[in-house]
């Protein structure tokens, strides 16, 4: 009678040391499902196009980045390109940060007359499908004499609705209202509180929202194709897609300046990575 309960206290430690290394097993798997395409984009860059497509095709790095890079920037102003994603990117993280700081603080600390009537509909606005502004943004950029200008791209988008519920969020959970009525008592201006005491508060949700607006912008193609003309004012996502052909891609060049373009994401993603969960993380208890 006494054996059971030690048969079966023995299979359940057993099985709870084989959860940790199924589940380790499972995230393993979907991540080299997942790195595989940025693996091939990488070997890819370093093969001629014959390469690409023979049978079996090409596992391991090559000789021809070079020549593909020569492809690609004698078919594109690649560094112009190049140029333009990193300006247009960087001006639409800092508006984006200062704006949605700005309307994050008002809407959490301030008390004014329709308040939560505003900020509903900024909230409703995150329900309209994306594809519903490509005509009023380009009616509206046709009519300000912005169109193949970079302004276009970096202006519009500069309040975002989730950049202002991700500041609200994080300014109601983090800064009291005591701190800044005894700031006030004192005599500091909204300016200065905003300054002295808001931005400093905000650096993680700050850090967040700057790195998921760098990416967007960089990522950014709709946008572009609707308000840019010239080849030397595209960013590099349309620029890149204006390679491709139905008879005549040079996809090792394609690949080449896919790799060039995802290399500073990367990079940034590894540097930022836990900034990002913890801002994400830090507005939602108090």
């Amino acid at each position: 009678m006494d054996r059971m309960p030690s048969l079966t206290s023995a299979r359940r430690l057993g099985g709870d040391r084989l959860a940790p290394w199924a589940a380790y097993l499972v995230v393993g798997v979907g991540a080299l499902i997942m790195l595989a395409p940025f693996y091939f984009m990488f070997v890819f860059a370093t093969h001629s196009r014959t390469e690409i497509f023979s049978l079996p095709p090409p596992l391991f790095f090559g000789d021809d980045f070079l020549a593909n890079l020569k492809i690609l920037t004698e078919r594109l102003p690649f560094w112009r390109n190049l140029g333009w994603s990193l300006y247009v990117a960087l001006l639409s993280t800092a508006l984006t940060l200062l704006f949605c700081s700005m309307a994050g603080y008002a809407f959490a600390l301030f008390d004014f007359r329709g308040k939560n009537a505003l900020f509903g509909l900024v909230m409703g606005t995150m329900l309209l499908p994306s594809f519903m502004n490509m005509i009023p943004t380009f009616m509206i950029m046709d009519a300000l004499g912005w169109i193949d200008q970079p302004r276009a791209l970096y202006l519009p988008g500069a309040a975002s609705a989730f950049g202002i519920f991700l500041m609200r969020q994080f300014v109601a959970s983090a800064i009291p209202r005591d701190l800044i009525e005894a700031a006030r008592m004192d005599g500091c201006s909204e300016l200065g509180i905003y300054a002295r005491i808001v931005l400093p508060l905000l650096k993680p949700a700050l850090g967040t929202l700057g790195l998921i607006t760098f990416i967007a912008s960089w990522n950014n193609f709709i946008g572009p194709l609707i308000v840019m003309r010239s080849p030397e004012m595209y960013t590099l996502p349309l620029a890149l897609r204006s390679l491709q052909s139905p008879v005549d891609t040079e996809w090792g060049a394609l690949m080449a300046g896919s790799a060039i373009a995802t290399v500073p994401l990367l990079l940034l993603f590894a540097v930022s990575s836990r900034q990002l969960i913890s801002g994400l993380t830090a507005g939602a208890v108090k």
